[in-house]
Formats: structure tokens, sequence, C-alpha cells
């Protein structure tokens, strides 16, 4: 199982929400490049990185703190926020972005995202973020009737690379990932599925890993890295 460490972008800094809330943002680091070279160096494979800003514009707004990142390491990064069209998709794969993650689009133009994942395959991340079990879009800011399982449904076969999973409700909050919910919705997807909001410690990767559902493939982790509440050589360790 993959441990993506995420570095949250806002206003050129790397930050943490809470329940994706921008007024309640705390700033960890304002070097984002630097970030992405601490969390290679502590043996993460991936990078995963939102931009905050573009993800409530519509477009990308710290296209310079991810070109940073993008040069401060090799390690493959997954990037989301704001990316609404195939322009900019293709944009940020030419930078050298590994994998681009679409969230708002999934729900509002599902055959834009079909039409990239076919254009790119294996490099288009599905984001389903959930708040009350319901699809949130616009940076979170709009709640629709769709569930996580009816907008994967929707991608089935499509080429695209993994549905990113996004517990909104305990995002930020240190209080444990929603493995009931992500076992769930991979069991229902043959598309891989990745975890997300919540992690606190390392049981949150235990409790992942004991789910036995070989369709997780990964966990994303936030707040806990930053305030240093998992050691990360272990968790690594335990995640394979």
């Amino acid at each position: 199982m993959i441990i993506f460490p995420a570095i949250d972008l806002k206003d050129g800094v790397c930050v943490r929400l809470k329940k994706g809330v921008m007024a309640d943002a705390t700033v960890f680091n304002t070097d984002p490049a630097a970030q992405a070279r601490a969390f290679a160096s502590q043996g993460f494979q991936w990078l995963h990185c939102v931009d905050l800003n573009g993800a409530f514009a519509g477009r990308s707004a710290n296209a310079d703190a991810i070109k940073s990142i993008r040069a401060a390491t090799t390690a493959p990064i997954q990037l989301g926020g704001g990316i609404r069209d195939m322009a900019a998709v293709e944009f940020w794969l030419a930078a050298g972005i590994t994998r681009v993650i679409l969230g708002t689009a999934a729900l509002t133009d599902p055959d834009f995202v079909k039409a990239a994942a076919r254009a790119f395959p294996g490099r288009i991340v599905v984001g389903a973020d959930a708040k009350g079990g319901k699809i949130a879009t616009q940076g979170w800011a709009d709640v629709s009737d769709l569930t996580p399982t009816d907008l994967g449904r929707r991608f089935e076969d499509a080429g695209v690379a993994a549905i990113l999973f996004t517990d909104i409700d305990g995002d930020g909050l240190l209080q444990g990932v929603n493995v009931t919910a992500t076992a769930a919705l991979a069991r229902a997807l043959t598309i891989p599925v990745i975890a997300s909001g919540g992690v606190g410690s390392i049981v949150d990767i235990d409790n992942l890993l004991a789910a036995n559902v070989p369709n997780i493939e990964g966990v994303v982790v936030g707040r806990a890295l930053y305030d240093g509440r998992i050691d990360v050589a272990e968790a690594l360790r335990r995640a394979g």
C-alpha cells in the first residue's frame, strides 16, 4: 500500500485545513520545495499535492510552488486542485506531473474526464470527495446527491488510474480514516481506491491493511506527518 504524503498549497505555502475550511488553515512550511525534499529523504515514493486556491478558483493558482516541488524531487507527483479542462491536464502532464486529479470535473463534465483518461491512460485520478456520504465539489463548497460509488461507476473501464476518496467530515481532524467507507468503495469498484482524510496515527494504516481489500491502493497522510504523530520508517515498513 502506498503512503502519499500531502503537500496542500494555499497562497504559495504548505498548509493543512480542517474539514476543507480555507479560513481554518495551519501553515506548516513556507518552502514547498524544501517540504518535498524532506518527504523524499524520508523514503516516500510518491507526493500528493493539492492547489487549494485553485480548487476554489477553478484554475491553477499555485503554479510557481508546484513547479518548485517538481524541480526539487524525482518522486512521482499526483496533483489536484482547479484542473478542469484538457489544456490544464496537458499543461501539468507536460510539466512533469505524473498523475492529475480531476474532482469537480468528474461530476460536472464526466465526458471530459473520460476523454482525458483515454488520451492519457493511467495518468488521470478521479477525486471522490464526500461530505455526509455525498460528493462535494468546487473546493468542497457544493454538495451533490451522488455517492462516491455512483461517481466511481461512471468511470469503470474508462482507463482512470485511481479513485481518490476523501472523507471531508474527518479531513484534518486526526480522528481516524473512514476504513468502512473506503473498503466498501474499493469492493464496489474495479478501479483502485486511495483513502484520504482523518489519518491520525499508524493505527489508521494498520486498520486499512487489516481490511484486507487489495483494491485499496494507498492512503494520503497530511497533518499527522507534519505533527510528528507517525513514525515514518515504521509506517513505510508496515505498508510494504
